[in-house]
């Protein structure tokens, strides 16, 4: 069974003319289409499947601040006020609820590395407390362990994956936009090197501004062009269980799994950190960005399979623009998750919080996690086409700070102030190997 989804209803007419184009509907992309529908733009939304059917509906919806990169930590800010913001404006229910993220630890250098970064986010104005044992025990009462302790951020909070992009895709509409589903772009027209057009399987859409937002697809799409980018995509498998456990926390991180209510009671688990790494032509064409990283995670990944290559999302093959490409081979990537996790997951979850023990396993999903060698996005309008901007390599982070990322996107196009610096999202930083390059946090 893959994630749950709540299904929206689009027309099929393709039109002639935008003032922008957003290509691909997930959380980044839906949110970069409402903030500039919202601004009076003429934008068309294009997703070669459905709207939030990817990574953006199998993620565990988490919207924190806590233990963020210090280069995303203000968009995490401003994206908690835009998710209120969005909400009411476009008056429909996202899920999202600042309820608090509670993580819980017992091994010391965890504990040092939380309260250092504690102690910078205080400085820049973040809510978020070191927990004594006797607090952790008490905040995390049940799992009915000693912890040694923990953290509290009381401002953060949770969204729901199933009906977040939908919803804000029912925004970009209310707000004159047009989105289309099941219609993939295949690439980029061009007049005197700038953006002229965006080409469609069902016919080309003139524009001067496109935004690529297409999230796992990016690399391949931009190699078209001849504009590299690093990107990995790594499969992540979670499970959710139905409503019955009573007490838990809302949203509650440790090492041995990690637990975030739904919106209909029951609980998604997950295990921070473990994937699986399936090679993809474009991982090893980027493989001198990556080796940093997967060796200081190699604790948590492990080899894969064969799933991604054939899906071809990381491809490094031309395709002509006017035959089918690998977007409309597969609509919609929907991995096969590890079962070897799953059953890792669920019976870490069990033994940390007794209550799930009957509780029945009732969804089962896998996911591509597009990642950049520094686990930071690129959000950048200049990147060797005039006209085209570039939103991707999230790295698992998009959905929390999928309406701050769209609001930025929404701000370079426009000529607007920022809500946050950009240069810390450029594509160049990528110009070399990232060795000692690797977040901390």
């Amino acid at each position: 069974m893959t994630a749950p989804l709540q299904v929206l209803d689009t027309p099929d007419t393709l039109p002639s003319h935008a003032d922008c184009v957003v290509i691909g509907a997930g959380i980044v992309g839906v949110s970069a289409a409402y903030w500039l529908a919202r601004a009076g733009q003429r934008v068309v939304l294009l997703e070669k499947g459905r709207v939030g059917a990817e990574q953006s509906s199998r993620n565990w919806g988490w919207c924190r601040q806590q233990n963020r990169d210090a280069r995303e930590l203000p968009l995490s800010t401003k994206s908690l006020a835009l998710w209120e913001d969005m909400a009411a404006d476009i008056g429909d229910d996202m899920g999202f609820s600042r309820c608090g993220l509670l993580y819980l630890s017992n091994d010391d250098k965890e504990i040092d590395t939380w309260a250092t970064w504690g102690k910078f986010a205080r400085g820049v104005g973040v809510q978020t407390q070191m927990l004594s044992p006797a607090e952790a025990a008490q905040r995390g009462q049940a799992t009915a362990k000693a912890w040694k302790g923990g953290v509290w951020s009381p401002t953060d909070g949770i969204a729901d994956p199933s009906r977040a992009a939908p919803a804000i895709a029912r925004g970009v509409i209310k707000h004159g936009g047009v989105v289309l589903q099941g219609c993939a772009a295949r690439g980029i027209e061009r007049e005197a090197g700038a953006v002229s057009g965006v080409i469609t399987e069902r016919g080309v859409i003139r524009t001067r501004q496109v935004v690529m937002a297409g999230g796992a697809w990016a690399a391949s799409f931009l190699h078209q062009l001849g504009i590299g980018f690093p990107q990995a995509a790594i499969r992540s498998s979670i499970l959710s269980v139905a409503p019955g456990a009573q007490g838990l926390p809302a949203a509650l991180h440790t090492a041995a799994a990690s637990v975030t209510r739904r919106s209909d009671g029951g609980y998604t688990l997950a295990i921070s950190g473990f994937g699986k790494v399936d090679p993809t032509p474009g991982m090893l064409y980027g493989a001198k960005h990556f080796v940093p990283m997967f060796a200081k995670r190699w604790r948590m990944l492990s080899p894969g399979n064969l799933q991604a290559w054939r899906a071809g999302f990381e491809t490094r093959r031309r395709w002509a623009m006017d035959q089918p490409t690998p977007m409309e081979a597969v609509r919609i990537l929907d991995p096969r998750p590890s079962h070897a996790t799953l059953a890792q997951t669920l019976r870490q979850a069990r033994e940390l919080l007794p209550g799930l023990t009957q509780v029945p396993v009732q969804a089962q999903w896998a996911g591509y996690i597009d990642s950049t060698p520094d686990g930071v996005p690129v959000i950048d309008a200049s990147i060797g086409v005039p006209g085209l901007l570039l939103a991707a390599g999230f790295s698992g982070h998009g959905f929390g700070i999928g309406p701050g990322a769209g609001h930025l996107v929404a701000d370079i196009l426009l000529g607007r102030t920022p809500i946050t610096e950009i240069a810390q999202y450029r594509l160049a930083r990528f110009g070399q190997a990232q060795w000692g390059k690797v977040s901390e946090f």
